[in-house]
């Protein structure tokens, strides 16, 4: 299971797709299903069947963000942090061959979608952690070791 932290702006993002699915999604959908089964024969009815597991789809994903949402801690943007890789923060890293990259670390709840963020569990993140800018850091993986170097570390306030 992966660490339950989040950050602000990652909960506001789970939040407002809750909401979304919810208040928005949700009835128009349930209108839909109403409509297309008042149509008669069911089995036969592709609009009430898509609209029936869409429902189903939409309230699985609703338990679960509400489950998860309680479940996860928030780690607030603190000034000690400054200076010092943590949870939250933007960092620029360069390997041997010069090739830049600038990741965010964050929970694994943020990371679907975003090509920059990676998980706080990940090889690259525990590598990183508690590192400053100038040190070296090796991340070993299946795939062997890698060496970076930290040349920038920014916090999002």
């Amino acid at each position: 299971m992966s660490t339950p932290l989040i950050t602000e702006q990652g909960l506001a993002k789970l939040q407002a797709e809750l909401d979304f699915l919810w208040r928005t999604e949700r009835p128009e959908v349930t209108k839909k299903v109403t409509w297309a089964a008042s149509l008669g024969d069911r089995s036969e009815n592709a609009d009430y069947q898509y609209n029936k597991k869409r429902l189903r789809e939409i309230d699985r994903r609703v338990r679960y963000l509400r489950k998860r949402m309680d479940a996860l801690k928030v780690v607030p943007y603190s000034k000690e942090q400054e200076g010092t890789v943590y949870f939250g923060c933007w960092v620029t890293i360069e390997n041997e061959d010069g090739e830049q990259k600038k990741l965010r670390i964050v929970g694994y709840d943020e990371i679907f979608g975003e090509k920059q963020y990676i998980s706080v569990d990940s090889p690259m993140a525990r590598a990183l952690l508690r590192k400053h800018v100038g040190d070296e850091v090796v991340v070993r993986t299946e795939a062997g070791e890698f060496y970076w170097e930290i040349l920038a570390i920014e916090y999002e306030q």
